[in-house]
């Protein structure tokens, strides 16, 4: 116990797993929170006594089992083994942590997702901008931003870290600025300074300056980067040759989207638990890599417009080309996931079935490379010529290895035959013994002539040669008398007093020689880190351009036209998502959209609710996205410039527990958008001003599209609203046009057509709505009346009209032309006696009643 709270004060605030024999145990706070977590039986050590203490622990190989559990429960855990074989000490057995894993920082196939990056964040406050740092240590991916608190947080939407270490004293500031969502850790102000920061990374790089990688400028980034570095360092992960560079997230080269816009989009989560993301629509990659860059590609679409036509070029070539995108897709599938495959590599935790994994991986990329070679598309023959065929390295572990790898190398056989002498003969003894001992048997029979020599073993003297009395003459003189029987005697020689040292040690001694080896060919494989780490890199692109090929193929998108022109023209646009979901057989109503700053800048959408105006918004966004990621599009044609900044405002989101109302919410998220728009940004904008009452709410809306419509930038804008008063807007500004959804009214129901046409709207139908809804028939009825009233006078003053209070009500029950009798008939006759339930019956006698009741 001493020896554990040694250890465990340098580690407080980690669930300390202290090994103890053949299980690892916690003690304390540890294991009642183990034991929770995990499941697993608290007891007590030494219960009753001075040093009670609670333990819970669990055998050593259910690591994998138990760790990811806690891990993914937000704790850090720190792995203490047992230094030194037990058997060659007569003290306490030697132990440390021979490794930290925490939420951000882990090699563990169980904690990590294979579609998901686990970046470990790091976000530095500085005088002027914020410095935020991105580490996957399982695929050695680094990149580093610095900029405002709108531009982090929408970077840490983006990138989603495990875990994100933060400066003790921004303790709070972390907390106001970014939320609580995050597994945070606190680290000592020293470690965020800017010296620092740069002698870490460049001791880490083997450089002399951080400019080859095009960060020097970055001093908010260098100092986040290097206290990731350190944090590494602290964690126990100091074999990290595999992160090779450090990458600039360049804020001027991507899409800009707000986080409201992340998660109006439903890019990658959605508040309802059954929905359909974006991504979820859009991913048929086939690797780890590939997925893992998609959402890299979602998350920072393209503003270049060669970058983009080269990937859609791409596309086509592959949609035009089936038989090449099929044998690349085929190659694909047979790719493990070489990033974290090789990052093993250099961390030493590799496995010598994952090296064969690794060699089969490099197998299936050389028919990829002849294919791109071959090809007619320049961005493709790029690929191909960059692609690596590391030959030596692909020779080298076919040979050394056996074909079918153990998944541990204490499981033995793992190194191939003729690679190691000695270690094919300790082999060879320890599996054939029994043929080795006839071989001599056979030789020293015929060398000596006696024909019943016989060869045996006892635990006394280990391996004898029996020679019965009759032949007891021609024993040779080398050979040294042990026992002598009754009718025979026995001997040893030198020849097997060397077997018997030998098999005895055979296995112990093969271990310890496959070990070697083995870690002889993983230091060695780590001189192919960079190229291994391009082949993946570039694979996971190839995965993602043909994820986009498949998808046009699937379900008709189309390559999107981009030109220099501010414009945006779809023509039968569809929503990627809600197309997915729609029943067998019920088409997808597409709509045409089109915005440019001349003439239609503002299109002022209204229209019933249910009809579709929301759709219609977010697929214009979400094509443009898509457009810009590189991806063809769900459309019959699609002609745009390209846009620079995607800011959406759709619906109500509460953020009650921050004490912000829904008004306030939409508010601060409009502001956003009105102090950042550009001449290349698109705005969409739903629902604006619901959040108060209709008059400040119309008053606000029309101030937003008109400031919109003035502001030099001249944003394109879709604007879908309830308030029919904005229609009004299209007489006086000349750039904004009215278009509604249509709809068709039947005799009791209403049809949606979801189709947007030309022209304003007057009606909202939202009792309609109510009815779908299976709102109660009595209130549907009031509402429809009051709807009446209301049209009836033009005011809601008149609204006051409609309450049937007894003050307003004094009218004679006995007056036959008396207009409350009228009504109380109308009321009766349009009660629907089948459908009313007892409830709604008494309610309804008692709404009369109250009618009929005088002062």
């Amino acid at each position: 116990m001493k020896q554990y709270n040694q250890i465990k004060a340098k580690y407080p605030d980690a669930c300390l797993l202290f090994r103890v024999g053949d299980f690892y145990e916690t003690f304390g706070e540890d294991a009642v929170r183990a034991s929770q977590i995990l499941g697993i039986v608290l007891t007590k050590r030494g219960a009753g006594s001075d040093s009670e203490t609670a333990l819970a622990g669990f055998p050593h190989h259910s690591l994998n089992t138990y760790l990811p559990k806690l891990v993914k429960a937000g704790l850090r855990v720190a792995i203490c083994d047992q230094l030194e074989d037990p058997k060659m000490t007569k003290t306490i057995v030697k132990r440390g942590v021979t490794e930290l894993v925490t939420p951000g920082v882990s090699m563990n196939d169980e904690v990590l997702q294979a579609k998901s990056n686990n970046f470990l964040a790091s976000v530095y406050f500085g005088k002027k901008q914020i410095g935020v740092s991105f580490l996957d240590v399982s695929t050695g991916e680094f990149l580093t931003a610095q900029g405002n608190e709108e531009y982090i947080d929408k970077l840490l939407q983006n990138f989603s870290p495990s875990e994100i270490l933060v400066t003790k004293n921004h303790k709070q500031q972390f907390r106001e600025v970014f939320g609580d969502d995050y597994h945070t850790f606190f680290l000592e102000d020293w470690v965020y300074n800017e010296d620092y920061g740069n002698e870490v990374l460049t001791k880490h790089f083997q450089t002399n300056s951080l400019k080859g990688f095009g960060i020097e400028e970055l001093q908010e980034g260098i100092v986040a980067s290097g206290a990731v570095l350190y944090y590494l360092s602290e964690t126990q992960h100091n074999k990290i040759q595999h992160i090779t560079s450090i990458q600039r997230i360049v804020e001027d080269a991507y899409v800009w989207m707000d986080r409201f816009t992340i998660r109006n989009l439903e890019l990658y989560h959605s508040t309802n638990p059954n929905a359909v993301t974006l991504l979820d629509v859009i991913d048929k990659t086939l690797s780890p890599m590939g997925s893992r860059l998609l959402k890299r590609w979602l998350a920072l679409p393209l503003k270049e417009a060669a970058k983009i036509q080269s990937r859609h070029e791409v596309v086509t070539f592959l949609k035009d080309n089936s038989e090449v995108l099929q044998k690349i897709q085929y190659q694909i599938k047979q790719i493990s996931d070489l990033e974290r495959l090789i990052s093993k590599v250099a961390t030493g935790k590799v496995s010598p079935r994952e090296v064969m994994n690794l060699c089969h991986s490099l197998d299936a990329i050389i028919p990829i490379k002849t294919l791109a070679l071959t090809s007619t598309n320049e961005s493709l023959k790029a690929i191909g010529d960059s692609l690596h065929a590391c030959d030596l390295l692909r020779e080298k572990i076919k040979t050394t290895l056996n074909h079918d790898a153990p998944v541990s190398i204490n499981k033995g056989n793992a190194i191939a035959k003729g690679i190691h002498p000695e270690l094919d003969e300790l082999r060879a003894i320890s599996t054939s013994g029994k043929e080795y001992l006839e071989g001599i048997e056979a030789r020293e029979s015929e060398r000596t002539g006696i024909s019943s020599l016989k060869i045996s073993f006892n635990n006394v003297f280990g391996y004898y040669i029996e020679v019965r009395n009759t032949h007891k003459d021609k024993v040779p003189t080398e050979w040294i008398r042990k026992q002598t029987l009754v009718n025979a005697e026995r001997y040893i020689t030198e020849e097997l007093k060397e077997y018997e040292t030998k098999i005895l040690g055979a296995e112990d001694k093969i271990q310890q020689l496959e070990s070697q080896l083995f870690e002889q060919l993983v230091i060695w494989i780590g001189t192919y880190i960079k190229p291994v780490q391009l082949n993946a890199a570039l694979i996971a692109q190839l995965d993602c351009l043909n994820s986009f090929t498949q998808l046009a193929i699937e379900n008709k998108y189309v390559r999107p036209i981009l030109d220099d022109s501010y414009e945006l023209e779809i023509t039968n646009g569809r929503h990627p998502m809600i197309e997915k979901q729609l029943p067998v057989g019920v088409p997808y109503i597409a709509n045409d959209v089109f915005l440019d700053r001349d003439s239609q800048q503002i299109i002022m959408i209204t229209g019933p609710n249910m009809s579709g105006k929301s759709a219609i918004l977010r697929q214009t966004a979400l094509i443009v996205l898509l457009a810009q990621m590189g991806s063809f599009v769900p459309a019959e044609a699609v002609r745009m410039g390209i846009v620079d900044k995607i800011f959406t405002r759709v619906g109500a989101s509460d953020n009650i527990s921050m004490g912000e109302s829904t008004f306030m919410v939409e508010m601060n998220e409009t502001a956003s958008i009105l102090n950042n728009i550009s001449e290349r940004s698109l705005v969409l904008l739903d629902e604006i001003g619901r959040g108060t009452s209709t008059y400040d709410g119309i008053s606000i809306a029309w101030a937003i599209a008109e400031y919109l419509h003035e502001h030099p930038n001249r944003p394109k804008t879709l604007f879908a609203t309830h308030y029919h008063e904005l229609n009004e807007m299209e007489v006086t500004f000349d750039r904004i046009q009215n278009f509604n959804v249509s709809v068709k009214e039947l005799k009791d129901t209403v049809l949606f057509i979801r189709k947007l046409v030309k022209g304003g709207t007057e009606h909202s139908f939202g009792i309609h709505v109510a009815k779908m809804a299976g709102m109660p028939q009595t209130v549907i009825q009031k509402a429809q009346k009051i709807l009446k009233k209301l049209e009836k006078n033009h005011s809601s003053e008149e609204l006051s009209g409609i309450k049937s209070s007894k003050d307003e009500l004094q009218l004679s029950f006995f007056n036959l032309d008396d207009p409350l009798l009228e009504e109380i008939k109308e009321e009766i006759l349009n009660i629907d006696i089948n459908t009313l339930t007892p409830v709604e019956a008494l309610m309804k006698l008692n709404e009369i009643k109250r009618m009929l009741t005088k002062k």
